[in-house]
């Protein structure tokens, strides 16, 4: 392939911004907040999972609470209807004495389920607090979240803004060198990472070998529009004027 030696040269200009969108496009993957999100999203679902336990389980009690709210009330006014019912004294001796002794069953009963209405009531509390807990340990990693998704769009912004600034540079130079150059070039860069590489001090800047004694002979002897290729690496190999030739 034939090729103006002053486009050849600047295939290492192109080759060097090739580079650094190489390396923006591996900070924009790699930066630690998309490992972080990652992290803060598992941790979401779990605390997710942790409202919906307690809050069912606060549920679930409250519902126990509240049939022992009223069971307790259906024994209270049980008995107050038969104490009443007794101090009116209405009714036998007979009757009023087996309403003294419903009167003391169901002042025992009333102690009891009592006992129970309180224990109920204890573990509502308890599971108030889990579930506030639950609540502000989701809303706190939300706070988190919002703020290392703000520092990973801030930095992936500012790399973006530097990767247009050179993907701009880069097809200014591509505008002007000849399709057929540029298209082998971007062929061995797809292949080997980088497409052209320069000649200095007799070694190849793309696999870094140094040159026999026959391939710089031929360099030597190739027309400066000749465009050559690395025999070890087959880069598009550069002459510079530190190629040593």
């Amino acid at each position: 392939m034939k090729a103006d030696p002053t486009d050849q040269q600047r295939l290492l200009d192109l080759q060097a911004l090739d580079t650094r969108l190489d390396q923006l496009d591996h900070q924009l993957r790699s930066l630690p907040e998309h490992a972080e999100l990652q992290a803060l999203t598992a941790r979401a679902g779990d605390l997710d999972a942790e409202v919906v336990r307690t809050t069912t389980a606060r549920g679930d009690v409250q519902r126990e609470l509240t049939k022992a709210e009223q069971d307790v009330q259906l024994v209270r006014d049980r008995s107050a209807r038969n104490q009443k019912r007794l101090d009116d004294g209405v009714g036998t001796a007979k009757d009023l004495q087996a309403l003294q002794h419903e009167i003391e069953s169901l002042a025992r009963r009333q102690s009891t389920l009592e006992d129970e209405e309180l224990e109920v009531m204890e573990r509502a509390e308890a599971l108030d607090a889990e579930v506030a807990q639950a609540e502000t340990n989701r809303d706190e990693l939300a706070a988190e979240t919002a703020e290392v998704t703000r520092s990973r769009d801030a930095k992936a912004g500012a790399l973006e803004t530097d990767r247009a600034e050179v993907a701009a540079g880069r097809e200014a130079i591509v505008a002007d060198i000849s399709a057929e150059l540029i298209a082998l070039y971007d062929k061995i860069r797809v292949q080997s990472g980088t497409g052209a590489a320069p000649l200095q001090q007799r070694r190849c800047g793309g696999c870094q070998l140094e040159l026999n004694q026959v391939d710089l002979s031929r360099i030597r002897s190739a027309p400066e529009d000749e465009v050559l290729r690395c025999e070890e690496c087959r880069r598009i190999l550069v002459r510079t004027a530190e190629s040593g030739l």
